[in-house]
């Protein structure tokens, strides 16, 4: 196994490589104890052209976009860092989850890298990344609460250390922001949905159309929202019926209520997440923080924020950069296992499903591949 060239309790620079679903990334950071971290770089290249005519993410397409750019991602980030990769001390690259090609892609080209250099090498959940990227851009202490909000991916989970994570909740279908782009979809929207739906929702009524909120009548933390797509469904068909069509005012205020829906749903289950997070925690400054693609929903944050204010809790949502897929928080996760002691397993495997919390049971079932979430 390769060993840090120097000592971890002093300046760490290490690069990270992202590719777990569409966008292809590369960052370096660098961090000395007791200091704040650096983001030297942090390139994203996203594939949203490619993938415009079939309505989402095609794999074959990502993969193969990830395998033609990754390493030019990788000069990128070097050079924006002024480093090279003579200057690092580890690489850190996403192992999973996310779509199996793209995986591969980056976890073979870290491999090559690490083995040519004798670098470290560090494979890190991609989940991870996100629930870990409060430390790296406000340095909390553990233990704190995280909603992980994303496109295929909803859950709570109780944040106690860079490989500690007990899952509190989760969506037992859809994640909200496969639900924005299958709405998106729907109301003949661009995709991603979520950014689209959001901007059109600035022009409607959120109030009109009277949407479910599903499980808000059940305890625990779990969340839904197949259903509340299905209910959108529903009403654009019956405007259609009326209309003859859709009409922009009816779009805006479908997206709207829509949006309303998923805020409220959210807000309610980190209400209840919180409480169970203190009461199982007790911590000193207990902090709510948010991460992941949707995260970067003006309308959620808001939400979300209020909850805080409520409970008198700090909430924390990362900068917009860093809400969606990116290295920065591959590199920074890499570093929180260096610095936690965690020695890198150099023989690990691209994984298309790693649950951050292997002890709880699967919200969305399991088969060949292993337990989804």
């Amino acid at each position: 196994m390769t060993t840090l060239r120097k000592d971890p309790a002093k300046a760490l620079t290490v690069l990270g490589i992202e590719s777990s679903c569409d966008d292809t990334a590369s960052s370096v950071i660098r961090h000395a104890p007791q200091e704040r971290p650096e983001i030297l770089s942090n390139v994203v290249w996203g594939q949203t052209a490619l993938h415009a005519d079939f309505g989402g993410v095609v794999p074959e397409i990502a993969a193969r976009a990830h395998a033609e750019k990754l390493d030019l991602a990788v000069e990128a980030a070097l050079a924006q860092a002024g480093c090279e990769l003579a200057d690092l001390d580890a690489i850190a690259v996403t192992a999973g989850p996310g779509l199996i090609g793209g995986v591969l892609s980056g976890v073979m080209l870290a491999r090559g890298i690490a083995a040519a250099k004798r670098l470290p090498l560090i494979g890190v959940n991609h989940l991870a990344g996100h629930a870990l990227t409060p430390r790296l851009t406000d340095a909390i202490a553990f233990p704190y609460l995280m909603l992980l909000v994303s496109g295929g991916h909803c859950q709570f989970l109780l944040v106690s250390g860079p490989d500690r994570f007990s899952r509190l909740g989760g969506t037992i279908d859809d994640a909200p922001g496969e639900a924005f782009d299958k709405v998106a979809k729907l109301l003949a929207l661009a995709q991603p949905g979520g950014p689209s739906v959001e901007a059109e929702a600035q022009q409607g009524n959120p109030k009109r159309f009277a949407l479910p909120r599903p499980l808000l009548d059940r305890p625990g933390c779990d969340m839904s929202f197949s259903g509340l797509k299905t209910a959108v469904l529903r009403c654009r068909d019956a405007l259609i019926a009326e209309h003859g069509g859709l009409r922009r005012a009816d779009r805006a205020d479908l997206c709207a209520s829509f949006q309303a829906a998923v805020a409220e749903l959210l807000a309610e289950k980190t209400r209840r997440a919180l409480e169970v997070y203190r009461k199982r925690s007790q911590p000193e400054a207990p902090v709510i923080a948010v991460a992941g693609g949707v995260a970067a929903n003006q309308t959620l944050r808001n939400a979300l924020q209020e909850i805080a204010n409520e409970a008198s809790v700090r909430f924390l949502a990362p900068p917009l950069a860093l809400c969606t897929d990116n290295a920065a928080m591959i590199a920074w996760a890499g570093i929180e296992q260096l610095r936690a002691g965690i020695a890198p397993v150099q023989d690990f495997t691209a994984r298309p499903r790693w649950p951050l919390d292997a002890d709880a049971s699967p919200l969305l079932g399991s088969g060949k591949k292993g337990a989804k979430a």
